[in-house]
């Protein structure tokens, strides 16, 4: 997939990328695809205007609507534990927000179907997506809670926001074998990311680290 920066990147911009790109080797991220899929896509992009020069920091940033985009360390570590050597087809991303994620995710694996139940979040997002010539991925403006039932099972699934608990349609549309990543917890100061693996009997459910994303709300905005 060649992504097509329309909007030029810049010495500037190259330079401060390449910083993020050693400061996510040295917090640990070693899959060379990963880091290089981050390395493509002009994160600066994804934010407004007020913010592009914050770009690659490692910090999460708000993207309106009481959204933010998550720091680049997370999406890199969230994507490398989903991808983990392993070839994905079809992936569904809950909670496609800005589209920076969605960018990473799609140079990974075969197709992204992505949910947003925030319309204006969608818009944006897939117009950016379509200008910088991502291609194989699918919207459904919805409530991230029901999933994408028509598209499923998946090979994997990625939450980018946090519920109390796992929701059910989810783990439904979970192929045996999948994997999902998904933060759980009601208080941002207490959540874990917890990964699920599908089994012929049931679910292995692992948790992982402490995070913080914004809350998982359901209907469509």
């Amino acid at each position: 997939m060649n992504i097509k920066d329309t909007q030029g990147i810049g010495m500037t911009s190259m330079r401060t990328r390449e910083r993020m790109i050693g400061r996510l080797i040295e917090q640990g991220i070693s899959n060379q695809q990963v880091l290089t899929a981050i390395r493509n896509v002009p994160r600066h992009l994804f934010m407004e205007d007020g913010f592009a020069h914050r770009a690659y920091e490692d910090n999460s940033i708000h993207i309106g609507h009481g959204q933010t985009i998550s720091q680049p360390y997370i999406v890199a570590k969230m994507t490398e534990l989903l991808v983990d050597q392993r070839h994905l087809g079809n992936v569904l991303e809950i909670g496609t927000g800005c589209g920076y994620q969605t960018a990473v995710l799609a140079q990974l694996v075969d197709n992204v179907f992505t949910v947003e139940r925030i319309r204006p979040l969608q818009k944006k997002a897939k117009d950016l997506l379509w200008g910088l010539n991502i291609r194989n991925i699918s919207y459904l403006h919805s409530d991230g809670g029901w999933g994408w039932e028509e598209k499923a099972p998946f090979d994997a699934i990625l939450v980018t926001a946090a519920p109390p608990e796992i929701p059910k349609k989810l783990l439904e549309q979970l192929a045996v074998g999948g994997i999902m990543l998904i933060p759980i917890g009601r208080d941002p100061r207490d959540q874990v990311l917890q990964r699920v693996i599908r089994t012929k009997s049931g679910y292995d459910i692992e948790s992982l680290a402490t995070v913080s994303f914004v809350p998982f709300l359901s209907g469509k905005g």
